[in-house]
């Protein structure tokens, strides 16, 4: 398993699964970033910006290359985006608590890509 603090050494994060809505986990991960002088790019299908940024609708649509991306979605998305970041050139990926499948774990680790999977979350080891 990759170390959260390595993680955390980058400057510039993808957030999958981040909304307009301030209640969500996902745009909690993205202002967190951010109040931590993160640069961060929230990811989502149908938002076009999300707390005044542009939203990547896929990760293939990233504006520039991210040192990782932090994913708050549904199992069956995550087992996507695995995918899809390993196509984009992610290495690293942060599954947050409850995003996380056995599925994507195991195929993230078969593509090579460093995983944060199984409990940690990045508002509490962001600080």
């Amino acid at each position: 398993m990759a170390s959260t603090d390595e993680f955390l050494s980058g400057e510039v994060f993808a957030v999958a699964g981040a909304s307009n809505d301030r209640s969500k986990f996902g745009n909690r991960v993205l202002r967190h970033y951010l109040a931590h002088g993160k640069r961060a790019i929230p990811v989502h299908p149908t938002e076009t910006e999300v707390e005044g940024l542009a939203v990547a609708r896929t990760l293939a649509n990233l504006p520039e290359p991210v040192w990782g991306l932090s994913i708050i979605t549904p199992p069956r998305v995550t087992e996507r985006l695995v995918e899809e970041a390993a196509a984009a050139g992610i290495e690293r990926i942060w599954m947050q608590p409850g995003a996380e499948s056995p599925a994507a774990i195991a195929r993230a680790r078969e593509l090579g890509l460093e995983v944060i999977a199984g409990g940690p979350c990045v508002l509490v080891e962001l600080r």
